[in-house]
């Protein structure tokens, strides 16, 4: 395999993207609704994230889009944002890639002056807790936002 790159989204990624980010729900037996799968704007994340203090980042391999992650700022708090949409495909995870992607996205929320990063889940992402926890995210007992993601149960958020 090439070297992996993180990128931001251009608009031409907009149906692999999604295309991806479904795939992935499915394979983890995720609802279709209450999480991003039922996102209104998920064919159109460049768009979406095209925004001061957003962006998504792409995990590209070979060409082909394999992962993803965004920073948004959270509904009604200016000093939080949510890492967002933060997935892989299957061939890509347990190589690193999901540490690089915390990294651009933490290292991009504190250079727009974030200073908390929220992040929800579901309950059986036991591998994903994993990692948002070595990368100082602590369980909380509260939803934040109105993500619209009520089918995710499992709360996080870091100090940046």
């Amino acid at each position: 395999m090439y070297p992996m790159q993180i990128r931001p989204i251009q608009q031409a990624d907009n149906a692999a993207t999604a295309r991806m980010i479904r795939q992935v729900l499915l394979e983890q037996k995720a609802p279709r609704s209450g999480t991003a799968y039922a996102d209104p704007w998920l064919d159109q994340l460049y768009e979406f994230y095209d925004k001061p203090g957003f962006e998504y980042f792409l995990l590209i391999n070979e060409g082909s889009v394999v992962g993803g992650a965004g920073i948004a700022p959270l509904e009604d708090d200016d000093t939080t944002c949510e890492l967002q949409k933060m997935y892989f495909q299957p061939e890509v995870r347990g190589r690193g890639a999901g540490e690089k992607m915390i990294t651009k996205c933490l290292d991009f929320a504190r250079e727009n002056g974030f200073k908390r990063c929220y992040i929800e889940t579901l309950p059986w992402m036991k591998a994903a807790q994993k990692l948002y926890h070595r990368n100082g995210f602590q369980r909380i007992d509260h939803r934040m936002g109105n993500t619209g993601h009520y089918s995710c149960t499992v709360f996080l958020l870091k100090q940046l």
